[in-house]
């Protein structure tokens, strides 16, 4: 078998786990759920030479020194150093354009958890078959929940080891959501793909013409520093920034999905990661770290790195001391963390 070219991305501060993650040590560098941190994970998912090539990590300048220490003694594996943060297309297009045009990618985001291994890695090689054939592979994690806040796959014809996709479906209400989770039709976006790189770039080049000849330009007009790229700043800077999902997947009539039932999070807020550590909770449903005391409360994610936290009588809420700061948010409330003003300060 060919070997998956793996690329890690590493954007985003991960604002919605303040005070925990800032923008100096942000979400995928943080051991949240064990002693690896979510971009370690991504990594392990990864690191198999029979099946999988080096990494290729596409970062910020910001967290290079961050990247570069937790890759550790990888051989062969790069880290492309975006000029400036533009979403997820221009990010993947410059992975793209450094491999060769038969070369599939598998692009995963480095700040989710997967509990399954096994199962990402079977969703990985079914997805990389399909993008053998040019198209265009989204993983369909599968939706145990009538969830909100995230984009779903509709799934159309069967395909060998998936399905093309039907529809692009953006974040529903609850009702909606719970048709949804009622039908069976529908898979959650989890934001990992599969592609042949040469496909993907003239898809690319189809949709988004202006995208495709900046990435183009700043590829070209790049230097290699070891295992450091850096595309050139100028054409980069001129990119208007979107996801792939809208510059891409949303256009092509080669868009396809492979289910992928793993165990999987994107550890998006505090009520994600308490569901993530669930095997951890108590009889009560509660989950701590640190010095913690809890009289007569349920369902509550208590962390601290110092001061004691003691929670009386409570219910469904998440308290976090990290760093000299204090967060208390109920669950239903945790999507909003990352609107504070001191979520956005360094």
């Amino acid at each position: 078998m060919t070997a998956i070219h793996p690329v890690i991305l590493c954007g985003g501060s991960g604002t919605r786990l303040w005070p925990m993650s800032r923008k100096a040590l942000p979400k995928p560098f943080l051991p949240l759920l064990g002693d690896e941190t979510l971009f370690e994970e991504a990594l392990a998912r990864v690191a198999d030479e029979a099946h999988f090539a080096p990494p290729i990590v596409v970062a910020g300048a910001a967290h290079a020194e961050l990247v570069t220490a937790q890759l550790g003694e990888r051989p062969g594996a790069r880290l492309v150093i975006e000029p400036a943060a533009k979403n997820t297309a221009p990010a993947i297009a410059l992975a793209a354009a450094l491999l060769p045009e038969d070369a599939v990618l598998l692009v995963c985001p480095s700040d989710h958890h997967v509990a399954d291994r096994q199962a990402f890695r079977a969703a990985a090689f079914a997805a990389a078959a399909l993008a053998r054939e040019d198209y265009l592979v989204s993983f369909g994690i599968a939706a145990d929940r009538p969830e909100t806040g995230y984009g779903y796959l509709r799934r159309g014809e069967p395909l060998p080891g998936g399905y093309a996709i039907r529809q692009f479906v953006e974040k529903p209400d609850l009702a909606r959501a719970q048709e949804y989770l009622a039908s069976g039709d529908y898979s959650w976006n989890g934001g990992i793909f599969a592609f042949r790189a040469g496909h993907l770039l003239a898809e690319l080049a189809a949709f988004r013409p202006e995208m495709a000849a900046a990435v183009r330009a700043a590829v070209e007009g790049g230097r290699t520093d070891g295992a450091r790229f850096h595309p050139a700043a100028e054409p980069f800077a001129a990119i208007a920034g979107e996801s792939i999902d809208y510059a891409v997947m949303e256009n092509t009539a080669r868009a396809a999905m492979v289910p992928a039932d793993m165990g999987w999070s994107d550890i998006g807020n505090w009520a994600a990661l308490a569901d993530a550590l669930a095997g951890e909770a108590d009889q009560d449903g509660n989950v701590v770290r640190g010095s913690v005391d809890l009289s007569g409360s349920r369902d509550v994610l208590a962390i601290t790195d110092g001061p004691r936290v003691s929670v009386v009588g409570l219910e469904g809420v998440c308290v976090i001391v990290s760093g000299g700061e204090v967060l208390v948010t109920t669950r239903a409330g945790a999507q909003a963390v990352g609107k504070l003003p001191g979520a956005s300060a360094p």
